[in-house]
């Protein structure tokens, strides 16, 4: 049954009642979470004291999360994962999941319920465009990374099967930085899933932007021939020439739905085009909408990261992440983008035209995208 996507965002609530909960009431009850030594994690209520003000007495809503400043990524690298587990999930299983390194040493994070939240959010969306549903092949990072593990999940929630490869893609960003090249390993990639588009007919491929340019130019047939009713991309950015590329000469009669987004964040779901409205700048045709509560994306000035852009101006990506499982305040992200306001399907402000944000400073860690 596809879901109208007048309605998505009422259904999107439905289905996830999280998202139907005030942004500044939803801000308060994780300050409340996160800091009550009963069920908060051993990372967050050993920072309590040293903060200089009171999170659960000071932080009326969203906008006093500014008290907490920038948040140090460096912090979590350091922190183990049994100190990250809040207190009040004790007696619930949970996963340790990394990030993929883009910007040196990898995190960690601990999954309790976060993934469930992604896998109703994305299959939602999947079901209002009508490709919910079949076999999947994975295209997508394995071991310790969320996003093999949500797959698997996605396709879990309608019993169907995963076919996988297998994906580090650590190693591609290792051979960079020393100066080599991606193209042995992206070709191991590659030949991987030739091999399972050949065997099986899977409904739906999970991959990566630039993984999916590189299989574009080795498929010997359309990728619809396969089977393949959508391809869902997430990770890397593209061009707007690559995805006009992609579009006209390899993703005719297969949809493409991509998401911007990273281990840290979660998915911010892409918005078409409005017919008649002018189109997201960029030239991709589409925004991305990150799902508050649990979280948001500002756009903010490069040179004061607390001042947030105008909408149609260009800025460096802050992130603020709500979730029991995990909270940042006030993360600088590794891009940048230009900030749109509302969509219908998604009425808050999203992001077009991501790219990797080139910071000026010297001696700051290289962003490496690789394939992931």
């Amino acid at each position: 049954m596809t879901t109208a996507f007048g309605t998505l965002h009422d259904t999107l609530r439905e289905r996830v009642p999280e998202l139907a909960v005030d942004l500044d009431a939803w801000t308060r009850r994780m300050m409340r979470w996160h800091f009550d030594p009963a069920t908060g994690s051993p990372f967050w209520v050993a920072r309590r004291e040293r903060l200089g003000f009171d999170p659960v007495e000071d932080v009326n809503g969203f906008a006093a999360l500014d008290l907490f400043g920038l948040f140090d990524k460096d912090e979590l690298r350091a922190a183990s994962a049994r100190d990250l587990r809040p207190r009040g999930y004790a007696d619930r299983p949970f996963r340790v999941f990394e990030t993929g390194g883009t910007t040196g040493t990898p995190c960690r994070i601990v999954n309790v319920t976060r993934l469930a939240y992604d896998v109703e959010i994305y299959r939602t969306v999947l079901e209002a465009r009508g490709v919910a549903g079949g076999d999947v092949l994975a295209m997508t990072p394995s071991g310790p990374h969320a996003y093999g593990h949500f797959v698997e999940g996605l396709a879990d929630s309608w019993r169907g099967a995963v076919h996988a490869i297998d994906f580090d893609p650590r190693w591609v960003k290792a051979a960079l930085r020393a100066g080599g090249e991606a193209d042995a390993y992206t070709a191991h990639l590659i030949d991987q899933t030739l091999a399972l588009l050949a065997a099986e007919r899977p409904s739906l491929l999970f991959t990566t932007s630039r993984l999916l340019l590189e299989l574009a130019m080795r498929l010997p047939r359309p990728l619809h021939t396969y089977g393949i009713r959508a391809v869902c991309t997430g990770g890397t950015s593209c061009t707007a020439a690559e995805a006009e590329f992609l579009r006209e000469e390899h993703l005719v009669g297969v949809q493409w739905i991509d998401t911007y987004g990273n281990t840290l964040v979660g998915h911010a779901l892409q918005a078409d085009a409005v017919p008649g409205a002018p189109e997201p700048p960029g030239g991709t045709g589409h925004s991305y909408h990150l799902p508050p509560p649990f979280a948001v994306l500002k756009v903010v000035d490069p040179l004061d990261p607390w001042r947030e852009v105008a909408v149609g101006e260009r800025g460096r990506v802050r992130a603020t992440t709500l979730l029991e499982d995990l909270f940042l305040p006030n993360l600088l992200e590794r891009d940048s983008a230009i900030r749109t306001g509302p969509h219908p399907w998604f009425p808050w402000d999203g992001v077009a035209a991501v790219r990797p944000f080139q910071e000026d400073t010297a001696g700051a860690q290289e962003a490496v995208e690789g394939v992931y």
